[in-house]
């Protein structure tokens, strides 16, 4: 499960800078990365490249896209491919509670249970057997 997290972070932050971060709930990450690239385009794009944009139309864009310094390019490439990396990094770490529990853990999530109920409060798989077959029929469970 690890494995498939990181691929899509890494797919998502891939598409975007903090996207692969939001997908993994590290929301301090991801508006860190979003606001970094954000940042870095704003320092090394030319304001001229930037006006040309404004000024509309796909051309424009075209055009000013080949007015962009290779210095750049691999400065947004950098912060790019780090965002990636850190996002896949994250998604390979094992989640926080999984591997710290002090007390019993659900057969089926692994989560930890809390001793008054009789089904895991996190996923709600019934622990002691006993399970109301109406609640199940009336699409409770």
């Amino acid at each position: 499960m690890g494995r498939t997290r990181a691929l899509i972070a890494a797919v998502l932050a891939t598409i975007y800078p903090g996207l692969g971060h939001l997908y993994l709930r590290a929301w301090f990450r991801a508006f860190t990365w979003f606001g970094l690239s954000l940042l870095t385009a704003a320092l090394v794009v030319p304001p001229s490249v930037v006006s040309a944009v404004e000024a509309g139309g796909l051309s424009a864009i075209v055009e000013a896209s080949r007015n962009v310094p290779t210095d750049a390019y691999l400065a947004i490439l950098a912060v790019r491919a780090m965002n990636v990396i850190d996002a896949a990094w994250i998604g390979l770490r094992p989640r926080a509670g999984r591997d710290t529990a002090q007390g019993p853990t659900c057969p089926n999530c692994g989560r930890e249970l809390d001793a008054d109920l009789d089904f895991c409060h996190w996923c709600t798989t019934p622990l002691d057997g006993s399970f109301d077959e109406s609640a199940a029929d009336s699409g409770f469970m």
